[in-house]
């Protein structure tokens, strides 16, 4: 966890207080609400969508995979779209190649040769299948 954000100072009971997020600057709000009494309800919201909303819409444009190397925790995150690599927050330099079933996308994480393999599911819906390999080992995906 890292703190985003910190004021020293009287807040309003309610409201919103908006910042950003991540080395991709994610605009987050948080919405205080009067209940009743003196109950709040604090909301999150993440480029205007419910938490809820923006996780389920991530989870169908990225790929994430947690895996320990060497006693470090990494978070590899793969954009679908973009086929851009996030290691830890960090933008990976890649080199993509296009190989006999698919194509392979490969980086480094510290020593370590990691490839993200592309093939085609063979089912529309399904679609492309992204697999990940550190050091020739298949990583499993992150249940987010």
């Amino acid at each position: 966890m890292q703190e985003e954000i910190r004021k020293e100072w009287m807040f309003k009971l309610v409201g919103k207080e908006t910042f950003t997020v991540g080395a991709a600057k994610t605009k987050a709000t948080i919405n205080i609400d009067a209940v009743s009494g003196f109950a709040y309800e604090y909301t999150l919201e993440i480029n205007g969508k419910s938490l809820k909303k923006y996780m389920e819409n991530r989870s169908k444009t990225t790929n994430t995979w947690v895996l320990s190397l060497g006693g470090t925790d990494y978070r590899v995150v793969l954009e679908k779209d973009t086929m851009d690599v996030w290691c830890n927050g960090q933008k990976m330099e890649t080199a993509g190649e296009f190989v006999e079933d698919g194509t392979e996308t490969h980086f480094s994480v510290g020593d370590h040769s990691c490839c993200i393999k592309a093939v085609s599911s063979g089912k529309r819906k399904e679609g492309i299948i992204h697999t990940l390999i550190v050091d020739d080992r298949e990583i499993p995906e992150a249940v987010e």
